[in-house]
């Protein structure tokens, strides 16, 4: 993809589509609707790209200030061929030439052409799913109709994957703005246009009629299954990922679920554990922790552990049926342009021959190891700090309280958790910000690399602030029933607190104060339609989403031999959270670019780990059972047997995960076939390429 702008004052090429920008009167221009040709939009020089109907795919929102030679600038720019630095898409300016909108659409050529750029796999004559080739482009199925070929998630990715690699030429001076704004050599034109307020924001436009239909068959229903490869064609890969993932999690909780029941009403505790858990209405005994209830508790151990390695792997091999079914296995970012945010000295890329910004790996491993950890290890220490202050303060206020037993001392015996809450949020703020300026410093190629490497810093100071206070109170305090206390007070509280901020205060802001704000009739102009999508909130991502997932199975993991009933809560949650997710993303936001994913990236390995670190945790909590305990003391075993009795368990079950590990295969030998295949093709394809360009 080789971007750059055109020459001084913007004629970018495609001179027709200026003179016909500038000569036609608004009411000549002919409006837009939801699938239109017309003189609006800009010309396509191939012939195989000419069609009769062009979808609006992406709203380019301008600033209030933009001029109208600014905006004529920026259209040509977007039609223009990339031979002659454009984006080569096609561009319709609204009602006029002084309005504040762009729809943007893309023709065949160059749907292809990205295609084979980012690596996707589409169907082939054969019917199997192989690399996309444009210089084979005929023998693949459905390659002369965009619509079937490309779902509506890719082609507006494509849209944004071309305006993101717009970049500059040579220096040069945009019309309507300041000499200030001016595009320096290789300059993304996109970021700077950002920058100076000319682009507002770029959000892919909805299909309605796509949108009801995925509506009724996702949550406006009584569906049990989720409709995933409509929401794949819809929302695009790494959101049908997500919730895949929260729809396999969501039911492969039956199994512990039905075992935390099963413990809990055989062991006759089950309004004992709801109320000392809950209420804190009493301690738990070692008579009362012993016989049945302790057993139940170790079989709950046992079974986390193992159930934690099978599920992470029988979902490894979901995902990658999925990355092939949807074509993302074979994906090419490394060779991709770089990022918009990305920056260096301009050199030839070895790998792709292209000039481009090239940053040194030593220097960004410099950056890591002198800026990123330092901070990301201070945050870590301002959690313990935090938490050690929460312990202080919680015993100073216990003893005043004992000192003067007043309604004043009993108040204040709540400050202590307030003041630690404010903290820690405040906290979590602010890391968030330092967390995202570290990685913009370590300045990453791939966005998946820049992605990757943020959600790290935030997912380990996320365990930290979550599971700190509960390994504290487990392993320092080792206190069980105060560990159970919290632990279900934290599913309880925490998920209801997490239903309502997450469902019912955006449906209420949605309803009653954005909504008004939309009001639409089918008579209205397509240009205003489009604004109202404009003026929905951004899509916050599923960041938040995926560390509530990680959150959860880390309380079933780690601490679920305490509380047999985590699962069932857990479970009774993501029923309903699977359709409150789905109906935020449908009705609540701005519709999202979702880049082509082959798995859940990062977050998978921190499920990983979180199953690892489950067997630590179990075992050592294992040792703290009052039964246990007792059982040492009969026969007089010194805590040196004991500790290695307990390495000596922890071992062998670390062994029996990873023999189950590899039992189950990370793939199904039939992807593993057509995954090697897909990339023998590949190299064929490439010598062959070779050959003819030096053939010619």
């Amino acid at each position: 993809m080789s971007k750059a702008g055109g020459d001084e004052g913007g004629d970018v090429s495609s001179s027709e589509t200026a003179q016909l920008l500038e000569d036609k009167t608004p009411a000549e221009k002919t409006k837009l609707s939801a699938a239109t040709l017309g003189p609006g939009w800009t010309k396509v020089s191939c012939p195989c790209c000419v069609s009769e109907r062009v979808e609006p795919l992406v709203l380019v929102k301008l600033g209030e200030k933009v001029r109208p030679e600014t905006k004529r600038w920026l259209i040509r720019l977007i039609g223009a061929p990339q031979k002659d630095g454009g984006a080569a898409l096609l561009a319709h300016p609204g009602e006029d030439a002084s309005g504040d909108i762009i729809v943007v659409s893309a023709p065949r050529c160059t749907l292809l052409r990205a295609t084979e750029e980012l690596g996707l796999c589409k169907t082939y004559k054969s019917k199997d799913m192989e690399a996309f080739s444009y210089n084979d482009r005929d023998n693949f199925k459905d390659s002369d109709n965009m619509e079937a070929f490309l779902t509506l998630a890719e082609r507006q990715y494509i849209i944004k994957y071309e305006l993101d690699g717009l970049r500059a030429q040579r220096d040069l001076r945009i019309p309507g703005l300041p000499d200030s704004s001016a595009l320096q050599h290789r300059d993304n034109i996109w970021q700077k246009l950002g920058s100076a307020g000319v682009i507002v924001n770029t959000c892919p436009l909805h299909n309605p009629e796509k949108l009801k239909d995925l509506s009724e068959a996702w949550y406006s229903g009584n569906q049990l299954v989720q409709p995933l490869d409509s929401v794949n064609g819809y929302f695009g890969s790494s959101v049908a990922f997500y919730f895949s993932f929260l729809d396999f999690y969501t039911w492969s909780l039956l199994p512990p679920a039905i075992l935390g029941l099963s413990i809990t009403y055989f062991s006759g505790d089950v309004e004992r554990e709801m109320d000392e858990s809950v209420s804190g209405s009493g301690v738990t005994s070692v008579e009362e922790d012993s016989g049945q209830t302790v057993g139940g508790h170790m079989i709950q151990a046992v079974f986390s552990m193992l159930w934690s390695t099978v599920f992470i792997e029988l979902w490894k091999r979901r995902s990658s049926s999925l990355s092939y079914r949807w074509g993302t296995l074979h994906l090419a970012e490394r060779f991709a342009e770089p990022r918009p945010g990305f920056h260096g000295d301009l050199g030839v890329n070895p790998v792709t021959g292209r000039v481009e910004p090239l940053f040194p790996e030593w220097r960004r491993d410099l950056r890591m190891a002198l800026a990123s950890v330092p901070v990301v290890g201070l945050f870590l220490g301002l959690v313990v700090l935090g938490m050690v202050c929460f312990y202080w303060g919680e015993a100073q206020v216990q003893e005043l309280h004992k000192d003067w037993d007043s309604l004043l001392s009993q108040t204040l015996l709540y400050m202590p958790s307030v003041l630690h809450i404010v903290y820690t949020n405040v906290l979590a703020t602010v890391y968030k910000t330092v967390a995202q300026s570290l990685t913009e410093y370590e300045n990453h190629r791939e966005e998946s690399a820049f992605e990757n490497h943020l959600t790290a810093k935030v997912l380990v100071f996320t365990f930290f602030n979550y599971f700190a206070v509960l390994f504290h109170i487990a392993f320092f305090k080792q206190d069980v029933p105060l560990l159970r206390k919290r632990l279900a007070s934290l599913l309880i509280v925490t998920q209801l607190i997490n239903q309502v901020t997450e469902v019912v205060i955006p449906f209420l802001v949605d309803r009653f104060i954005s909504a008004p704000n939309r009001m639409e009739s089918e008579d209205d102009p397509q240009e205003d339609k489009f604004r109202n999508q404009s003026t929905l909130p951004d899509f916050p991502g599923l960041f938040a989403e995926y560390i509530e997932l990680l959150v959860q199975f880390g309380y079933l993991s780690l601490f679920s031999c305490v509380y047999p009933l985590t699962a069932v809560l857990l479970l009774i949650n993501n029923l309903t959270e699977i359709r409150s997710d789905a109906y935020k993303i449908c009705k609540l936001f701005r519709k999202p670019f979702s880049p082509p994913a082959a798995s859940m990236g990062v977050w998978q390995i921190a499920f990983e780990v979180l199953s690892f670190v489950s067997v630590v945790s179990n075992c050592w909590l294992l040792l703290l059972s009052p039964w246990l305990q007792k059982l040492f003391q009969e026969r007089e075993m010194s805590s040196t047997n004991i500790l290695l009795l307990a390495v000596l368990m922890e071992h062998l079950l670390i062994v029996v995960k990873v023999i189950l590990a590899v039992v189950i295969p990370d793939e199904p030998d039939w992807i593993r076939k057509k995954r090697e295949h897909i990339e023998y093709t590949s190299m064929q394809a490439l010598r062959e390429q070779k050959l003819h360009s030096e053939e010619s």
